[in-house]
């Protein structure tokens, strides 16, 4: 018990200090934490939508369109793939019930015919395998192209996904904290932004499309004229993304990201690199091909929203309507560039079904309803166990007290946000952290009482044999926030971040940092007996 090593010491002080330290910030008046330095970290709790006010909405997204949407894609991807390499001649493609079919002029190359769109047509749905277009011949040269179940449903949990990204990027770009945009069931979208008082901003930046353009980059450009954004005639500065610098580009639009079908990060076959490989519809792959062919060894600027995103070299003439973006990626940042190519407008055509204002005088009331419980709670909490335990009381105080701390340092550090359920998380982890220190002070008192053991030795019983239970008590709630952080959503996933911290800064204080401070005790004044 008394030989408690310097360096578990020593991390605990420095553990404690650095939780004050991440703390101070969030509890610091508005106007003294806005006239701290720049260059200082300052990590704060950010206030959850029912705390701070703000907006809600709630996204519908319109499945109905996605088959009609694949249909038109696929049209285009046939037409191309039909005329690849050795040209296969086809009639008109007809879109009619759910289904696309098309004449092959020559019936001897129905087979050919199927060999391509088995290569456009993806070999299964996610995990299940399930082929994603059905394939029929009828009339021994007429292709009917349809859908399946699985197809439809793997092409909205995509485009789902994808939508969820484009609506994040955009409310991003607002600077407001925190906002929360979880997908729910299968179509829709829920959407909370902290501090944002007016809806109709928010439906109006989510509505938008945005802008996604390819220009040729204009190397003639004098570098020290573009840092001072002065472009040559015919041509226009335009910044990298993230602070990247300058570039300038010529005015006219090359190719629009209306022409783009698809865009997916990909690893290089031949240097297995990360890249991103993008593809064009038919119009856009005449385009794209006369563009390449007239610029080999020409930089050309991929700009979404004015901004430039990338600009690579066209290395060869791309023919096929399909490239790919080689350069300095990691998987992350071809992924990143493949979602902001892909999001240049929104792939699913979203309405809002709900939206409502909440309001800040609301967060405010239970902001101060939650800190006075919360404080009432404590005060209690100290009194009983100064009454009952004695000098273990004031350990026990002292750990409540660090507990707090560390928990909204832990909120700090992991960028959360504290919603009202969150306050009913902070207070039931110092219900928890108590009820760890109960249970060590009463067998330190039954190590005594009952089996007369000396100071020490009931002290150190206490500790050992009560730490067993506050572990396997403490995983299992563990074990329940990280499931309600996993499956839950908004105020839910708030009080689970709460409650996971809680627990692991209760557990570490009430037995750590209570055992630290009673075997100073015990080594400084050796007491035979202990009054608890």
């Amino acid at each position: 018990m008394l030989d408690f090593p310097r360096w578990k010491v020593w991390a605990t002080i420095l553990t404690i200090v650095a939780s004050f330290l991440l703390a101070i910030p969030s509890l610091l008046p508005e106007k003294v934490y806005e006239s701290l330095p720049g260059w200082l970290p300052k990590p704060t709790v950010s206030l959850g939508l029912d705390l701070a006010g703000g907006s809600y909405l709630l996204l519908e997204a319109d499945t109905k369109g996605v088959a009609a949407s694949k249909l038109e894609q696929m049209s285009d991807q046939v037409l191309t793939e039909m005329r690849r390499g050795t040209r296969i001649e086809i009639g008109p493609r007809e879109i009619k019930d759910g289904s696309l079919t098309f004449m092959v002029d020559d019936p001897t190359k129905v087979d050919a015919v199927r060999e391509r769109l088995l290569t456009i047509t993806g070999s299964g749905a996610g995990m299940t395998g399930q082929r994603v277009w059905d394939i029929q011949v009828v009339d021994s040269s007429r292709f009917v192209l349809t859908p399946t179940k699985a197809g439809l449903d793997e092409t909205i949990a995509t485009a789902m996904g994808d939508a969820r990204e484009v609506v994040e990027k955009r409310i991003n770009g607002l600077g407001t904290r925190e906002p929360t945009i979880v997908l729910q069931g299968k179509n829709r979208i829920v959407v909370q932004v902290p501090g944002l008082k007016n809806p109709e901003q928010l439906k109006r930046l989510i509505g938008e499309t945005a802008k996604l353009e390819f220009k040729l980059v204009n190397d003639t450009a004098n570098p020290t004229d573009v840092a001072r954004d002065v472009a040559p005639p015919g041509s226009q500065v335009l910044p990298y993304a993230e602070g990247g610098g300058k570039i300038a580009v010529y005015s006219p639009v090359s190719l629009s990201g209306d022409q783009l079908v698809n865009a997916t990060m990909e690893f290089g076959q031949q240097d297995g690199k990360p890249g991103v490989s993008i593809q064009f519809d038919g119009a856009g792959t005449k385009r794209f091909a006369k563009l390449s062919t007239d610029n080999v060894r020409k930089q050309f600027a991929i700009i979404v929203d004015g901004v430039v995103i990338s600009a690579p070299v066209f290395e060869e003439p791309i023919l096929g309507g399909q490239a790919r973006i080689s350069g300095n990626f990691t998987p992350d940042s071809a992924t990143q560039l493949a979602i902001a190519l892909r999001s240049g407008k929104l792939p699913i055509a979203l309405k809002v079904v709900e939206e409502r204002t909440v309001s800040a005088e609301l967060g405010t009331e239970s902001i101060e309803k939650g800190v006075l419980a919360g404080v009432v709670g404590s005060l209690a909490l100290i009194v009983f166990m100064l009454v009952t335990y004695m000098r273990f009381g004031v350990y026990t105080a002292a750990a409540l007290l660090v507990n707090a701390v560390m928990v909204v340092a832990g909120m700090a550090l992991f960028n959360a946000s504290l919603t009202l359920p969150g306050i009913a998380g902070f207070v039931l982890t110092i219900g928890a952290a108590v009820d760890a220190n109960v249970l060590i002070n009463e067998r330190i008192r039954e190590e005594q009482r009952m089996r007369n053991r000396a100071a020490l030795a009931s002290v150190e019983f206490g500790y050992k044999e009560a730490s067993r239970a506050i572990f396997d008590a403490n995983v299992t709630n563990v074990i329940s926030a990280v499931i309600m952080f996993t499956f839950g959503s908004g105020p839910v996933r708030g009080f689970a971040v709460v409650l996971a911290i809680g627990i692991v800064t209760s557990v570490f204080t009430g037995v750590t940092f209570t055992r630290l401070l009673v075997a100073d005790w015990l080594k400084r004044n050796r007491p035979k007996t202990i009054n608890i």
